[in-house]
């Protein structure tokens, strides 16, 4: 499972990110916010407009919007 087909209230953990497939302006921000494999993320909740944009994560005590395209280079593990 990847992080954008996590349901909003479902938590999990992450298994592993492509990175090689981020951006690397992307890749370097998402590290900076924490993002790594064993941490624990959270669905606040999926945007509301067509495309589902932007996600709202929630990893440690902040609230981080991602795309989706972000969003699914990570995959995930049950929490």
């Amino acid at each position: 499972m990847t992080l954008d087909s996590l349901q909003p209230g479902k938590g999990a953990v992450i298994a592993a990110i492509d990175w090689g497939v981020l951006p690397p302006a992307d890749a370097k921000r998402m590290r900076a916010l924490g993002f790594e494999e064993g941490v624990e993320v959270r669905m606040a909740h999926h945007g509301v407009f067509g495309g589902r944009d932007p996600l709202a994560i929630t990893i440690g005590r902040m609230t981080i919007a991602l795309r989706k395209v972000q969003a699914a280079a990570i995959s995930l593990k049950a929490g």
